[in-house]
This record gives structure tokens, sequence and C-alpha cells, in this order.
């Protein structure tokens, strides 16, 4: 599908693009860092969620959004969601940009540095069943550090429509975040670092660093958050022929394939500021 023409095309801006909601938890960190560029968001909320769907068919939603967000002046393009970084982004660069106009980066690779750079031995991975499945960050750990890594994952399918329906903060999901973290205990009892591999899941940073912290001593929880804004901030500044193309306005606008004034009330429970939001269709 060619991508929709719309009136969001102008100055070059950055895209961040997730499956729904949780890649706001990453362009919040983006702007806090880079406040000066301006910004486009799109969620594909329509369809979410990614998680439990095949390679195919998220590489074809995912293309689909990279096509329509570098169609509306988008020079440089995050994709702000775990599953569209493990299953779609490798084969969209290989295959279907041209990196003179546009590049398009993921948030595994940064984290994977960032914890290996931090000295991890015993990683667990806490993610949806489909960045699980893929299995991108054993394979971009091993990338990173030859020497022996103890790698656990665990698939955690309740949480992302826990946080989604506001019960993040619910005895229900208390329970899954229990269940999840025992399930990966019992996989390795020496864990020093776990990632939560999808964007979701900082809303349940609390329960989940406190139940780590009552199971495991000296291991850190890590969000992506900080570490991609930190990565992107580091990546401009080694191509500076790409930071010199993007617009300086200081400006955001959302985006999403679902019900405008629904991602607008949704958005609140990710971001500290109230937010308008178009919408449009694939």
């Amino acid at each position: 599908m060619s991508p929709k023409s719309s009136n969001f095309a102008g100055e070059m801006k950055i895209g961040v693009f997730d499956s729904g909601y949780g890649g706001l938890t990453i362009l919040e960190k983006i702007r806090q860092r880079l406040p000066e560029y301006d910004y486009l968001y799109l969620g594909d909320n329509a369809r979410a969620p990614y998680g439990t769907r095949s390679f195919e068919v998220i590489y074809e939603y995912t293309l689909q959004a990279v096509e329509w967000l570098q169609a509306q002046g988008c020079r440089l393009i995050i994709l702000a969601c775990n599953t569209a970084s493990a299953k779609a982004l490798r084969t969209i660069q290989q295959h279907d940009i041209d990196p003179n106009k546009v590049r398009v980066l993921g948030v595994i690779r940064p984290t994977v540095e960032y914890v290996i750079a931090n000295g991890a031995k015993h990683i667990g991975i806490m993610a949806t069943p489909g960045t699980v499945s893929s299995n991108s960050y054993v394979m971009e750990l091993e990338k990173v550090e030859s020497s022996a890594l103890v790698i656990s994952q665990v698939a955690c399918p309740m949480w992302v429509p826990l946080i989604e329906a506001g019960e993040h903060n619910s005895d229900g999901a208390d329970y899954f975040v229990k269940k999840y973290i025992s399930e990966l205990v019992q996989k390795d009892d020496q864990l020093d670092t776990i990632i939560l591999g999808c964007t979701h899941y900082p809303l349940l940073l609390p329960k989940i660093s406190a139940e780590v912290a009552q199971r495991l001593s000296d291991c850190k929880v890590v969000c992506q958050g900080d570490i991609v804004a930190a990565s992107l901030k580091d990546y401009l500044g080694r191509h500076p022929e790409i930071a010199s193309d993007l617009s300086h306005g200081g400006t955001c606008q959302y985006i999403t394939t679902e019900s405008a004034a629904k991602f607008r009330d949704s958005a609140s429970i990710f971001l500290s500021e109230p937010i308008t939001a178009s919408h449009i269709e694939f």
C-alpha cells in the first residue's frame, strides 16, 4: 500500500511509531532529552496489540507506518515498539528504505548495549509473546557480548491489556506481576538484570521493582525510555548530516488509527500533559 498524503507534511521531523500507547513512554523521554526537535507520533491503535501477531502481519503493518511517516516528512523514524523492532526492523532497513532519505531505528539494540556496558551477566527478558518468540534480545545480546551470558525469557501477555485498561494499579496487576516474575526467577535465581522489553511496562515499574526486590538481591530492572533517548542523542551527534536536516520547532503531533478522542483519553495514562490527536486510516 502506498502512503496516503495528508496535511502533516512540511518540516523534517522525528517520527515515533508504536502499535499502541506504550511508545509514548519512549517519546516523553526523548522529548525531555531533545526538546528542540519536531516530532510526529503514530499509534496503530486500531490494529493493536502486535505482540501475538505473525511476523508477516507485523512486518506489513510496520512498513505501512514507516512509509506513512516518511511521506509526512520524517527524516528519522524510531520504532518505539519492541515487537516491531524484533520482527520488522531489520527487513525494513535492508530492503524497504533508502537510508539517504530516511533512517529507521529500533529500541532493542540500544537497550542491549546499555545492559552489557553495565556488566550484566545473568539477564532476564520480560516482553510480549511476539518479542520473546522472535529471540531478538537473545540474538542481539550474543552479538554484542560473545562471552558467556545466562539469558532467560518470559512472555507477559496480560501486562499490556491491564495497562491499557488502566488497571496497572489494581490487585489483578499484582497477581500477574507476581506470576511472571516467579516464572522468570524459576528459570534463573541469579539474575542481575531484568529488561522490561515492552514500552508499556514502565507503568508497572513500582510493582515490578518491589516484587523483584523481595526475590533477588542487587538485581537491576531496566526500562527503555532514558536509554533510547540517550542513544538517539548520541546518534544525532554522530550523524550531523541527519541532525541538520531536522526542524527545530519543539512541536509534537499525535496521530492514531483508532478514535482520536479515545487516544487522547487513554494517552493520559502514559503522559504527564494533555494532548490532542488526529485520526488516519490505513
